[in-house]
């Protein structure tokens, strides 16, 4: 992906949900529906509202590693494996994906995370280019999408950057109107399910430093009808900037709430003027763990919505985007903010 996701009053809300207690990722890791079971290790999280999958591709790599003597790098990655991160379900059909996370979450009482990532015209052609070849298909898929819901509680974070291309101007003109109806289409269609969160992406403040520029096109892609917006999604701003410009364009918003991301921001952005600083960039760090208690009553939830240790592309000898990179992980993991 270029560039680059309490009060009372907002922990009721969650606890609606079953939260009590080039961009992109691919869907080739999500393939169970089991929750992994409490670990015995120095690593154990905290207990958490979000599903961990127990088959991720940082699971099975921590697996692998034992067996082959790596004892101490398969503990390190479990500041990975053993915490929730987003699915990313696939772009031709969403539903066996979303069923199997679901019906996993549920055996422990936890809400899925899902990113909903299929817009057309995805990513300007770059990285994590694709997406749905036709609006007819857009539709169909977002439907399917929800359909696989159900009744089960869900955050969904919709289209990653498909706002902000609008805004840098990166999606062509043509596009817009399209684009626009398509994602209010989508925030209408996935909150007719009954425990299902909406977040529309908006980028990160490294991208759009202006919150001014974005409050109308948000407004038009049906923002109005979500729960709120998603910032910092696959990206490395910091966990104090990211909240303070969520607060700037919330008070553009009429107060809407937002979720972030900080799956990989534990050490803050690459630094210097360098346009692919976005791309795997090295020495970063995992960030705040996933929580929906953040002490912020605009902030719903801090989330890994990128999962750390799949590639943003093939750049600094990473494999294609979305796919898993042990390495890069491993690195990340060594770094992590609360290491």
């Amino acid at each position: 992906m270029h560039r680059l996701l309490r009060t009372f009053t907002a922990l009721t809300a969650l606890a609606a949900l079953g939260f009590a207690a080039g961009c992109s990722s691919g869907s080739d890791a999500e393939k169970t529906a089991a929750v992994r079971g409490p670990s015995t290790g120095p690593s154990q999280p905290p207990q958490n509202a979000f599903w961990v999958d127990p088959d991720s591709a940082a699971a099975r790599q921590v697996e692998q590693w034992q067996g082959e003597g790596r004892a101490q790098d398969a503990e390190v990655l479990r500041r990975i494996s053993e915490r929730p991160v987003a699915l990313w379900p696939a772009g031709d059909n969403p539903a066996p994906d979303i069923k199997a996370a679901t019906a996993g979450a549920a055996e422990g009482g936890h809400t899925t995370v899902l990113v909903a990532y299929n817009i057309p015209h995805r990513d300007c052609g770059q990285h994590s280019a694709g997406g749905a070849g036709s609006p007819e298909y857009y539709r169909s898929w977002i439907d399917g999408f929800a359909n696989s819901i159900g009744a089960s509680p869900a955050v969904v974070v919709l289209e990653p950057d498909a706002v902000p291309h609008i805004v840098d101007g990166c999606t062509p003109a043509e596009y817009h109107e399209m684009r626009y109806q398509l994602l209010s289409e989508a925030i209408q269609r996935l909150k007719r399910q009954p425990r299902t969160k909406v977040y529309l992406d908006a980028g990160n403040p490294g991208w759009i430093n202006d919150a001014n520029k974005l409050a109308e096109p948000l407004q038009r892609a049906g923002v109005a009808q979500a729960d709120g917006f998603s910032l910092n999604v696959s990206n490395f701003q910091s966990d104090e900037t990211t909240k303070a410009y969520g607060r700037t364009l919330s008070g553009l918003l009429g107060g809407k709430h937002f979720v972030i991301d900080t799956s990989r921001n534990g050490r803050g952005p690459l630094t210097g003027d360098r346009q692919d600083a976005w791309c795997n960039p090295p020495g970063r760090g995992l960030g705040t763990p996933p929580t929906d208690r953040t002490g912020d009553p605009l902030l719903d939830a801090i989330l890994w919505i990128k999962r750390p240790g799949d590639s943003d592309g093939p750049c600094r000898g990473g494999p294609a985007a979305g796919k898993w990179w042990p390495d890069y992980a491993l690195g990340l993991a060594r770094n992590a903010k609360s290491a």
